[in-house]
């Protein structure tokens, strides 16, 4: 029984490890839906929509009935003398008295109600929180867009760097291969040193450029598990296959799709900025503006010669006031033209630079189809070249194993190959993310 209970958690244990250990399956698609929830950076931008509707509130509630209560307690050690003339007292005139008033103790409750009647800076106030909460959604947005940039970007470097490791792995073998016969042949004397050297280097070459694509996998995957907002040591298996994945990314009819400016974020977050300085401008302004608030309060004081205003003894007198504040600005040395000249000099230089931001917008729009365009027929370019250099590679060889060619001609013709063949992996990452630059400006 004992060793069946034992089995049992023994088995449960190991269970649990392998559920931990499972590994994670992602596509591009959702590697970029789970970083948009996941993501450090989205994460906090999203906190920061929600802190902008508590902030509206709080601007909002200030222009709303308020209601404060006040309780005080007095004792007083030593009662403060007066002088009264003796002559009230049937003394002789000329002469005083000393007395003290009231008891020595005292309480106090008061509640009282405040009310904003009219605030110029209150209404303005108000129109801000809508601004900002518009700002905090276009941020928002922003944040969102460079996430998915550097999914698309990390995950385009993991399948970099394991199709590297494939082609080097291959290369290796191939070399191993060719290096042993080249031996075999030196050693029987129907071959050169030189030969077996020359692909010696090639071969310790190829060994420490595997080598290297291995240790960048494993970081590769661990970049991709922090911009995806997972622990880096997660086991994650990317589901997609490189070039599969670029033939997908080309889309032709992007180069015609046409800018809208008002669609792009970077051209909201300015406009934001130009109706911030607006409403600035507004707030100077309302300062010479009255405020009016009206308040009442209702209170009761009660005075004793011990602490027992809880019994029931001390009487309790009741009072209440209403009342309105009005306050006037008339004369400020200038100070509130000096501020309504700074806030309009501030929106001046918004709206410049909302100027600016849409002239960028456009030619980053233009550069962005133009690297796309580019990268897809260098992507092209590259896809023909590593086919030549594949058949030079091969030919070169059969050359060389007829004692046609040379070992120095062999590496040359390898070495070209294995430049082909990074040339050709770099130019899919490029078009992968050079689509992804395009929309994040289109916004799509």
């Amino acid at each position: 029984m004992k060793i069946t209970k034992w089995l049992f958690i023994v088995l449960l244990g190991t269970a649990l490890v392998s559920a931990q250990e499972q590994p994670h399956r992602y596509s591009l698609d959702e590697a970029i839906a789970f970083a948009l929830e996941n993501n450090y950076s989205s994460v906090n931008a999203s906190r920061d929509m929600i802190d902008a509707q508590k902030q509206k509130w709080e601007v909002i509630a200030d222009g709303l009935p308020q209601i404060n209560a006040a309780i005080s307690y007095q004792n007083q050690l030593k009662q403060p003398v007066s002088l009264i003339p003796a002559e009230f007292f049937g003394g002789e005139p000329g002469t005083f008295t000393p007395i003290t008033f009231g008891q020595p103790q005292q309480a106090n409750a008061t509640a009282t109600l405040k009310q904003q009647i009219f605030d110029g800076s209150y209404i303005v106030g108000v129109q801000a929180t809508r601004t900002f909460l518009d700002y905090s959604k276009n941020n928002k947005e922003k944040t969102d867009q460079e996430v998915k940039a550097a999914v698309v970007n990390a995950y385009g470097n993991v399948l970099l760097a394991q199709e590297t490791v494939t082609i080097a792995q291959n290369n290796k073998n191939t070399l191993e291969k060719t290096l042993f016969e080249t031996q075999k042949l030196f050693e029987n004397g129907l071959g050169d040193e030189e030969s077996v050297e020359q692909l010696q280097i090639t071969l310790s070459s190829v060994e420490s450029g595997l080598k290297n694509a291995q240790r960048l996998e494993g970081i590769t995957l661990q970049i991709l598990n922090l911009v995806m907002g997972l622990p880096i040591s997660t086991p994650t298996i990317l589901t997609e296959d490189l070039d599969d994945l670029t033939r997908a990314q080309i889309a032709f009819n992007m180069m015609d799709s046409e800018l809208n400016i008002k669609n792009n974020v970077d051209y909201k977050l300015v406009l934001n900025l130009n109706e911030q300085r607006e409403l600035e401008l507004k707030l100077a302004r309302s300062r010479a503006l009255p405020k009016l608030n009206a308040f009442v309060n209702y209170g009761s004081t009660s005075f004793s010669d011990s602490f027992n205003f809880f019994s029931g003894d001390p009487e309790w007198f009741d009072s209440s006031i209403l009342g309105f504040d009005l306050d006037i600005p008339i004369f400020s040395s200038l100070k509130r033209s000096a501020s309504t000249q700074r806030a309009k000099i501030a929106l001046d230089k918004a709206k410049t630079q909302l100027f600016e931001t849409e002239e960028r917008v456009r030619l980053d729009w233009q550069r962005a189809r133009s690297d796309f365009q580019f990268a897809i027929e260098e992507y092209q370019t590259k896809k023909n070249n590593l086919d030549l250099a594949g058949r030079i590679e091969q030919k070169n060889q059969i050359k060389y194993q007829e004692g046609l060619a040379s070992s120095f001609e062999l590496r040359q013709a390898q070495t070209q190959l294995y430049s082909a063949q990074q040339e050709y992996l770099q130019s899919m990452v490029d078009v992968i993310n050079r689509k992804t630059a395009l929309e994040n400006i289109l916004n799509q």
